[in-house]
């Protein structure tokens, strides 16, 4: 096997959404152009986080290796001349007008694009699991016509899938902020 170049390691074993990005954002911003991070994870959603940012942001994701549970994610700093902003999705809503809209008997389209282990230990009830790193191949199952709520543990990965969701087309997108983490409410489980 090739040896890979790295000219620094992040280590973000043990932390969940939206730490790695976080710490991701402040290594790649004190590296030069070119420069390649190795980002070490634990958290499985840090796959799609992490490819979503990238993409996002301009910087090339090279690509992930898991070894053992931990997920090696490879990104190379782009040129400043090749990097964008990272945009925050526009339409947003709180989880207390959810909850308002949920006890007024509406019949929400909810999207929770947390891992499936984060879904089954608690979700807002109806909420349909589709976890983001899915969301590319399976969004065809879904009406582009109708209003989706976004939610994940904290904003950032329903941000990003509401993202890739409109650019797909779909018309009433809403990200559920700040999400899951501080959704004081009733929850279903499995």
């Amino acid at each position: 096997m090739t040896a890979l170049h790295v000219d620094r390691t992040l280590e973000c074993e043990g932390l969940a959404c939206p730490l790695p990005v976080v710490r991701t954002k402040k290594a790649i911003d004190e590296m030069n152009h070119g420069e390649v991070l190795e980002v070490r994870a634990t958290d499985k959603g840090s796959v799609a986080d992490l490819k979503g940012w990238a993409s996002r942001t301009g910087h090339q994701y090279v690509g992930l290796k898991e070894e053992n549970g931990i997920y090696r994610h490879f990104i190379r700093k782009a040129e400043a001349s090749g990097t964008k902003a990272d945009m925050k999705f526009p339409h947003t809503t709180t989880n207390d007008e959810l909850l308002a809209r949920i006890n007024a008997g509406e019949k929400l389209n909810i999207l929770d694009v947390r891992e499936q282990a984060e879904y089954a230990f608690g979700r807002i009830p109806g909420a349909i699991s589709l976890p983001l790193g899915e969301l590319e191949e399976k969004m065809m199952q879904l009406d582009p016509n109708k209003d989706y709520y976004v939610v994940c543990r904290t904003g950032n990965r329903s941000d990003m899938a509401c993202q890739m969701l409109t650019d797909r087309g779909f018309k009433s997108v809403k990200n559920v902020s700040p999400g899951m983490s501080q959704w004081g409410h009733f929850v279903e489980k499995d």
